[in-house]
């Protein structure tokens, strides 16, 4: 199922999945300090994600990570230089293959397949982003899994007009 996620993501699950309960003084103290080092913790990875997306983000338009089992592949919005572009434009993945696609620059975009451009039988608004809806933030990302093969064809609603289109060939 597609996702859209933001670097503050996991600091704000772990403040709103943090319970404490107040049986015993002594109870107390323990699940606090546990506490709050469960809400100090992810403060520290979301700093260390973003020094280490900074430089991949310079170095890489394109990665490829395992994620448990699964490959994924990593789609720039935008280039580095503020072209209205997806990087790479066209590529191929494999069925089930997780792609994700990445708000380089902060600027306002989104991820829409055209309907009239995707394998018979796939629904494009279950892959899609909604039109209105957008990615503003840098580090914002989209994911979506494709697991029928052939060509999909998508689209920046925003910036299809400035020719900011990609295709992806799934085998």
């Amino acid at each position: 199922m597609p996702t859209i996620t933001s670097p503050f993501t996991p600091v704000m699950t772990s403040c709103l999945s943090t319970k404490l309960s107040h049986p015993t003084p002594e109870a107390t103290t323990t699940r606090l300090v546990a506490a709050r080092a469960r809400a100090r913790a992810p403060k520290l990875v979301v700093r260390a994600f973003a020094k280490g997306l900074a430089a991949a983000t310079a170095a890489l338009t394109v990665s490829a990570a395992v994620a448990g089992n699964a490959m994924a592949i990593q789609i720039t919005l935008g280039s580095d230089d503020g072209g209205l572009v997806f990087a790479p434009q066209n590529f191929e993945v494999a069925a089930g293959e997780k792609i994700i696609f990445f708000n380089n620059a902060g600027y306002p975009h989104n991820v829409v397949f055209d309907e009239d451009e995707v394998p018979a039988g796939v629904d494009a608004t279950k892959i899609s982003m909604p039109e209105e809806e957008l990615l503003n933030a840098k580090g914002d990302t989209y994911e979506v899994t494709l697991t029928e093969k052939g060509t999909y064809s998508f689209y920046c609603a925003p910036h299809q007009g400035a020719g900011m289109v990609g295709k992806v060939t799934v085998k």
